[in-house]
């Protein structure tokens, strides 16, 4: 019998599918295909598919993190779902929990959190609150494009600089530049540093890998125009797919350097739960020449399987594989002179936020 072949990418979009997880035993919904086969008959395309964006209130904004392979204790995520569309994100089976696919609906159906600072100057007014970097962006990006109208990262970086608590931003997006007035005053006080996600330098790459993002260029500059206001900027070259990005390694460091980013980091690609077979129809659909190749190199990196969650090597790899790309990376850090600085963010001189929806700022 011969195999399915794959499907089409949905234009603008980066998950060819859109299942529910199986994970929590949730009923599972089909779409009525005579439906859709009519639709198609009659308008050629099936119609677009468009973001919608629900407004959460939850009680608390403050994730509190115990993993010991990540380099924070509390983060913010003002956004659920990420209209990006990264096919690897690893933050995609958070869906699975509001009963929705980690596929399409994950980056079309986005829930905001508007009281993000409400939430946030309230807990940092607690007697017991312990001043400590606030990491932003850890599961879906705080400038991914609905941040134009909510604003909710902006509310909470006012909220962090008036209590003068520091704060790590990780983005995909120029869209940071939007607040760079905001992090420059930030900067000046050693309470934010900046990581911008880089993945391939080849626009066309991606696009296919995070088709709702901002082009490699955009980042770059982004990337040169934090620097030169004074703001502590880093490049992440996250993940490195083998057969597919690791080419790229090198020059991506280079570039990164040469913009003017103080530091690198990479991560190989992880594919844990519902992203594994995400990644899998991605790569049937773009890069059918070499998917399995790129699935063997993984599985090589991680035990055997699509995804490790061991702690340490999962951020890691393990065998010849991810040592090769180690050693390639740390010489390319090396010969770009970066990794000489370690970020240095202050808490000394916090206080607590004035009581209420507004304060002073400086």
């Amino acid at each position: 019998m011969a195999a399915n072949p794959p499907l089409p990418p949905v234009k603008g979009r980066g998950a060819p599918l859109n299942r529910e997880s199986a994970r929590f035993n949730l009923p599972v919904r089909e779409a009525d295909g005579e439906w859709l086969d009519q639709r198609s008959a009659i308008d050629d395309d099936p119609p677009p598919l468009r973001t919608t964006v629900t407004i959460e209130h939850p009680r608390s904004i403050i994730s509190r993190n115990t993993s010991p392979d990540l380099p924070f204790d509390q983060s913010i995520n003002a956004y659920r779902g990420c209209e990006h569309g990264c096919i690897y994100c690893y933050a995609r089976p958070t869906h699975a929990w509001l009963d929705l696919s980690p596929g399409l609906d994950f980056e079309s159906r986005l829930f905001a959190k508007p009281d993000a600072a409400k939430l946030l100057r309230a807990t940092l007014r607690k007697p017991g609150y312990v001043p400590q970097v606030i990491a932003l962006g850890t599961n879906t990006d705080p400038y991914q494009p609905i941040e134009g109208e909510y604003r909710i990262t902006r509310s909470i970086l006012e909220v962090c600089l008036e209590a003068r608590n520091p704060v790590s931003i990780t983005t995909k997006s120029d869209r940071v530049l939007g607040d760079l007035g905001l992090l420059t005053e930030m900067a000046r006080h050693d309470l934010v540093a900046i990581a911008l996600s880089v993945t391939s330098l080849d626009g066309a790459m991606a696009r296919t890998l995070e088709p709702r993002a901002a082009t490699p260029r955009k980042r770059l500059a982004a990337i040169r125009a934090l620097a030169e206001a004074g703001v502590p900027v880093h490049i992440n070259v996250s993940p490195v797919i083998p057969a597919i990005t690791d080419h790229e390694i090198e020059a991506l460091v280079a570039a990164g350097a040469e913009a003017g980013a103080l530091s690198a980091s990479y991560i190989p690609v992880r594919l844990p739960h519902e992203v594994a077979p995400l990644f899998r129809a991605w790569l049937d659909a773009h890069f059918p020449d070499r998917a399995a190749k790129v699935m063997a190199i993984i599985q090589q990196m991680r035990g055997g399987r699509d995804n490790d969650p061991d702690f340490g090597s999962r951020m890691r790899g393990i065998g010849p594989w991810a040592d090769l790309i180690r050693t390639r990376f740390r010489l390319a850090v090396k010969r770009a002179g970066l990794n000489q600085h370690k970020w240095l963010l202050q808490t000394a001189n916090f206080r607590p936020p004035a009581d209420g929806m507004q304060g002073e700022l400086f």
